[in-house]
């Protein structure tokens, strides 16, 4: 294992579109969505500790959520649980993990991920990654793993990318966000295009010369803390300093801006696990159509709906096609499952009516 990788897991959003199972206080990065026994951070870290030694790993999260990390990753070592005091997107996140590093590490190479994704293949994932490694450690290069396209999704970003690439390994052309059917169609037939999954791999050097070139309010932000991080310092200049960033993503700050941007075009059975009907295509159907994670459920002409019910209910259910039942804890969801990003603005009302308690 080349102990100059570093893997950061981000694990701080709150999963809106999954509620009422993802909660603020128990967000889905930390429920068993998959039904196999551990959490989707559980399995992330677990995935990168084939590539990496325990002390190589970091997660960065919401102050809220450190307690249900360190429950959740016993392994792992107190210091690598960055806290941050804000949602602030993936922009700040990323240039705290990446100036703490270069502080304890200038010539490190990182890999940046999400918490909460599904990967079935992760052979194929991990010998992506080390590519990626590879070509960071020798190039000034941004790197992000492009996922194959397996349907014109419009709920994705996508990247072009030129196809003419060295060892799989192509230079990024443009993004494009969240395209209307018939461009995600043409997108899809091209060839060129990949969904951008939000994992990057970069030299901490060219991450931060990157930051200064097209962010230079957060890389100024940040750079003041050059003499705390890593220190007992680091979590009060961060809770000071952290909540002053922009709240931006790392894809308009940087990635969208940046002529050194490339990426490996990659399928190991990715998804984002964004919403129940993304849920509903990865897992298992018990009965051929229906996702169901119950202890007893009677089912009658139902079909190509995802349940889940609390250990111990049990529910009746007849003539439901398309839906989303959801019982947990105060809150019952019985949705179609075509509608299902109507449930963000469900949960903006709620908070609006001050029935945040529900949230």
């Amino acid at each position: 294992m080349n102990t100059n990788n570093y893997f950061f897991i981000m694990a701080g959003g709150v999963g809106s579109r999954f509620w009422p199972k993802s909660r603020n206080n128990f967000p889905k990065q930390f429920i068993d969505i998959l039904g196999t026994g551990r959490s989707l951070l559980q399995l992330t870290y677990n995935r990168f500790l084939k590539l990496c030694p325990v002390e190589n790993i970091y997660v960065v999260t919401n102050g809220q959520y450190k307690s249900l990390v360190q429950e959740q990753l016993p392994g792992l070592p107190e210091e690598n649980i960055l806290s941050e005091p804000s949602r602030n997107n993936t922009a700040p996140c990323i240039a705290y993990a990446a100036f703490k590093l270069a502080a304890k590490d200038p010539t490190a190479n990182m890999v940046v991920a999400p918490s909460d994704h599904f990967i079935l293949y992760e052979d194929i994932f991990i010998d992506k990654v080390k590519l990626g490694l590879e070509t960071v450690a020798t190039q000034p290069v941004l790197l992000t793993l492009g996922i194959s396209p397996t349907r014109p999704d419009t709920g994705y970003g996508y990247i072009n990318f030129d196809k003419t690439g060295v060892n799989g390994v192509h230079k990024v052309n443009r993004f494009t966000e969240k395209p209307p059917l018939e461009k995600a169609q043409e997108f899809l037939v091209s060839g060129d295009y990949v969904w951008n999954g939000g994992i990057f791999i970069w030299n901490v050097k060219a991450a931060l010369h990157a930051f200064l070139q097209y962010a230079p309010v957060i890389h100024a932000l940040f750079e003041q803390g050059n003499d705390v991080y890593n220190t007992l310092g680091e979590q009060s200049f961060i809770d000071i300093n952290y909540p002053k960033s922009p709240n931006i993503s790392i894809d308009y700050a940087i990635m969208e801006k940046a002529d050194n941007v490339y990426t490996i075009p990659a399928d190991f059975g990715w998804s984002d696990l964004g919403t129940w009907g993304s849920l509903f295509d990865v897992a298992d159907k018990q009965d051929g159509t229906n996702a169901i994670s119950a202890d007893n459920l009677r089912l009658e002409e139902t079909e190509n709906s995802i349940i889940h019910l609390p250990p111990g209910k049990l529910a009746v259910i007849r003539g439901l096609k398309d839906y989303i039942v959801v019982d947990d804890s105060d809150v019952l969801l019985i949705y179609p499952k075509n509608e299902e990003q109507e449930i963000k603005k469900v949960t903006e009302q709620l908070k609006s009516d001050n029935l945040s308690r529900y949230l």
